[in-house]
């Protein structure tokens, strides 16, 4: 097996420490992004749906401007979002290279996003139940955690697989302006170097990844719909 790896990996064998610190960089800013921009991503993707013209806080200006921010910086390739946010970054954690600097621009940049996404999800709830909670009295707050956040807990699901997935493949992105991770040693050592297999091994970490993170969604969404 060992003859094999040097025959085929011989790259790859050379820095296996390597390998295993930047898979963990590219969990640690995967994880980080998804728990900060999911509950950021959820709550203006609320405040989407309950501000839109006939929902239950409706707010035309509020709902105007936070529509507006969310299609300009979903509008802004991640790339250049990097380049922009060097400054901010610098200012919030004091580098802009690292790992943990990179999880400024994802944050920024997947927030508007995965509140498109849960807005998306939630307005597939039938407004039939909604009517229904209103009629009995349950006030705006109730609404929204026992009918939106309830029934559309299978749609805010799998759009939230989708954000994972779409963070795991910006972690490599970003890895390619020094971020650390999968993405940096893709480029540093596979293509700066011409070290081919360097360069698939990492990508097929990356997916394995990404398939891991859909199947657990699958299972979750599975076991919603029992």
């Amino acid at each position: 097996m060992q003859e094999l790896l040097e025959k085929y990996l011989p790259n790859v064998v050379e820095i296996p420490d390597e390998f295993i610190q930047a898979t963990i960089e590219t969990l640690y800013m995967s994880f980080a992004t998804s728990i900060i921009a999911g509950i950021l991503g959820v709550f203006f993707g609320i405040v989407l749906v309950v501000t839109r013209e006939g929902g239950l806080l409706e707010n035309r200006f509020i709902f105007s401007v936070l529509d507006k921010i969310v299609n300009i910086v979903r509008s802004i390739p991640f790339i250049i979002l990097l380049s922009l946010l060097v400054g901010v970054t610098r200012l919030l954690v004091g580098t802009s290279i690292g790992a943990t600097a990179a999880l400024v621009p994802l944050i920024v940049g997947v927030v508007p996003f995965f509140a498109r996404q849960i807005e998306i999800a939630l307005l597939e709830v039938d407004p039939g139940v909604i009517e229904a909670a209103e009629a009995m009295g349950s006030s705006p707050i109730g609404i929204i955690f026992r009918v939106y956040l309830l029934e559309g807990l299978p749609g805010i699901v799998r759009v939230s697989a989708l954000t994972i997935i779409n963070i795991i493949g910006l972690t490599a992105m970003a890895g390619a302006v020094g971020a650390g991770g999968l993405g940096s040693l893709a480029v540093t050592r596979g293509y700066n170097r011409f070290q081919t297999d360097v360069t698939w091994v990492a990508m097929l970490i990356i997916l394995v990844l990404v398939f891991i993170s859909q199947a657990i969604s699958n299972l979750i969404i599975k076991k919603i719909n029992h």
